[in-house]
């Protein structure tokens, strides 16, 4: 290919992702991210409640016209208990990631404009909460204190706190040290100024994308912790315990074990391919 052809070719390229602003890939991830936030939003008024009845199907049915998915080791429509578990996966791994870099995030930046002894007492206990292996440390607090969804989200939010923590702190120290934030801390601008004005408009980029990836570090989270029966309890569901109740009957019900485990996989790819097109994802890389 000559360079005017490759020119050309790389022009109208930029062009279409300029379009789609996220890319195909992208926006294919988001519609089936915005497609399950919706689903979680709208389920528990759309899904009617007779369609989690027992024995409203035959055990493990299979799929059939106005049971697309069949039937559970109850006899529960499939369909209606995973559009209802989207609630639980996706609302409650949403707010854990919310919460982690929301408070992650503050704290880096806090740590970044104050140094010192701040900056060192907070930068230790992360590493001290970074240790723990995340799994054992939810295992310890759900044994303690029994599951619950309020339990899970802070138990999530605790366990990655440290990573959203240490990537911000990384980000933000370096904002921290140039010339224009130096002027408005010679003036006298409070930390807060400096926070918010100052470091964290530069710092939103990858922190966004950073978001992204603890949104799906904590899908993963829950849903293993439900496989191992102690996340969401029943009569509720999210994704991992549907999978759990019905993996006994993989080869005679099949579907009842694939139809939540895709969901999980749609919702991580899909994150991801997000996260992959965002502008801050090269700066979050350099970090590392």
């Amino acid at each position: 290919m000559n360079a005017p052809a490759a020119s050309n070719a790389a022009s109208a390229t930029t062009r279409r992702k300029r379009a789609l602003g996220l890319g195909v890939p992208g926006t294919l991830g988001l519609l089936v991210v915005v497609a399950w936030l919706l689903v979680a939003l709208v389920a528990p008024w759309w899904v009617s409640a007779s369609a989690q009845d027992i024995g409203v199907l035959p055990v493990f049915a299979p799929a059939q016209a106005g049971h697309w998915l069949g039937a559970d080791y109850l006899g529960r429509d499939m369909l209606a208990r995973v559009l209802l578990g989207a609630r639980y996966t996706v609302a409650v791994a949403l707010v854990a990631a919310l919460a982690a870099s929301a408070i992650g995030t503050c704290l880096a930046m806090l740590a970044a404009v104050s140094g010192g002894w701040l900056d060192a007492v907070l930068s230790r206990g992360m590493d001290t909460l970074i240790s723990i292996p995340s799994k054992l440390f939810a295992l310890i607090m759900v044994a303690a204190f029994g599951a619950s969804v309020p339990l899970l989200v802070l138990t999530a939010a605790v366990i990655y706190v440290p990573g959203a923590y240490r990537i911000a702190r990384a980000l933000a120290v370096n904002v921290a040290a140039l010339d224009y934030v130096v002027v408005a801390r010679t003036r006298g601008e409070s930390r807060w100024y400096l926070m918010r004005h100052e470091v964290l408009p530069n710092i939103i980029a990858p922190v966004t994308v950073d978001l992204g990836l603890r949104f799906v570090y904590v899908v993963l989270l829950l849903a293993s912790l439900s496989f191992l029966g102690l996340g969401v309890q029943p009569p509720a569901a999210d994704w991992g315990t549907l999978v759990r109740e019905n993996l006994g009957a993989l080869w005679e019900g099949g579907l009842a074990v694939v139809a939540p485990a895709l969901a999980i996989a749609s919702l991580t790819m899909a994150v991801n391919l997000v996260v992959d097109a965002l502008p801050g994802r090269d700066a979050r890389k350099a970090v590392h």
